[in-house]
């Protein structure tokens, strides 16, 4: 399984991504019942992290968000198409249509996990809202890797 979070630590509340991933990576020794569970963070998704998707069977996409409800949203995430991209913004669902285009097969079932922050500012922390929200975004992780899984739409 991978969990991959993204977003610039410098950047505020745009770090929610890269926080939760620590969150975890701090509690993986704690859990062994967790199994094989991959930490990955960058900056922004790019088409190339399409390669970091084979072989898993499932990915948990992180990121932080400013339109979905508060404390967070989690969804299913299908593979789609998006010729809107760039290299500076890819959407998950478009790095997964990437997997299948490299690949030639479908990829691993894929979820969204956007946490809700409200201040981007460059060289701010966290906000005190943003805190809280990653708080209940870590207790939602860390029941899903303990077996909490819904199944993939």
């Amino acid at each position: 399984m991978l969990i991959f979070g993204w977003g610039n630590p410098s950047r505020g509340d745009d770090a929610l991504g890269p926080a939760l991933i620590e969150r975890i990576e701090a509690a993986l020794p704690q859990h062994p019942e967790w199994g094989g569970v991959t930490l990955l963070t960058d900056f922004q998704l790019q088409p190339e992290h399409a390669l970091d998707l084979e072989g898993r069977s499932r990915v948990l996409f992180v990121d932080a968000s400013v339109s979905c409800a508060a404390p967070f949203a989690f969804g299913p995430l299908p593979p789609l198409r998006d010729f809107g991209y760039t290299t500076h913004a890819m959407k998950p669902e478009a790095l997964l249509a990437v997997f299948r285009q490299i690949t030639g097969g479908d990829p691993p079932p894929a979820w969204l996990l956007t946490v809700r922050g409200e201040s981007f500012e460059l060289g701010e922390p966290l906000s005190p809202i943003a805190r809280g929200n990653l708080e209940a975004a870590v207790a939602h992780v860390e029941s899903l890797l303990g077996g909490a899984w819904p199944p993939a739409d």
